[in-house]
C-alpha cells in the first residue's frame, strides 16, 4: 500500500486539470451533481483552497475549501476514485485543507460519515440548507 500511496502527487492549483476529463471520471464513479466542465473548473478556482491528487496524468481525487479566512470554511468536493479508495488520499486531502485554516469547518454527506468521524469531525444535530431559486 505504501508503492501506491508514492505513485501519488498532489497539488493546490489546478492549471493543469483536463476538466472535461475530470467531469467524465466524476460521472463514471457517481460523483457527478450536473456541472459542466465550465462550472467544475469555476467552482474550483473560485474556492479559497483546493487540492487535486495525481496519478501520472489523471486526477485521481478532488477537495476544496469555501472559507472567509477568520473563523469558518465549509469543505466540499471531496472525491477519491473508486479504485484509489481506502489508501489514504481523502485522508491526505482533507489534512492539507486543515492546515489552511482556523476555526470551524462544517461540511455535508450523505454516505461518508465515517470516514469524517475518523477524521475528527462531529455530527451535529441541526442543518438546514436550500436551494436558491427553488422557493
Amino acid at each position: 500500500m505504501d508503492g501506491l500511496r508514492s505513485e501519488i502527487s498532489y497539488w493546490e492549483e489546478g492549471a493543469s486539470v483536463d476538466w472535461t476529463r475530470l467531469k467524465d471520471d466524476l460521472a463514471s464513479d457517481e460523483f457527478d451533481n450536473g456541472r459542466t466542465p465550465g462550472e467544475l473548473e469555476e467552482s474550483f478556482s473560485a474556492s479559497q483552497f483546493t487540492v487535486f491528487a495525481w496519478h501520472d496524468d489523471q486526477v485521481v481525487g478532488t477537495a476544496r475549501l469555501l472559507a472567509d479566512g477568520v473563523c469558518n470554511a465549509y469543505l466540499i468536493d471531496v472525491w477519491t476514485q473508486s479504485v484509489w479508495r481506502r489508501r489514504g488520499i481523502g485522508r491526505e486531502m482533507v489534512s492539507r485543507l486543515m492546515k489552511k485554516v482556523p476555526g470551524h469547518v462544517g461540511l455535508f454527506t450523505d454516505s461518508a460519515a465515517g470516514f469524517y468521524d475518523g477524521l475528527g469531525f462531529r455530527r451535529e444535530e441541526v442543518g438546514m440548507s436550500r436551494i436558491a431559486g427553488s422557493g
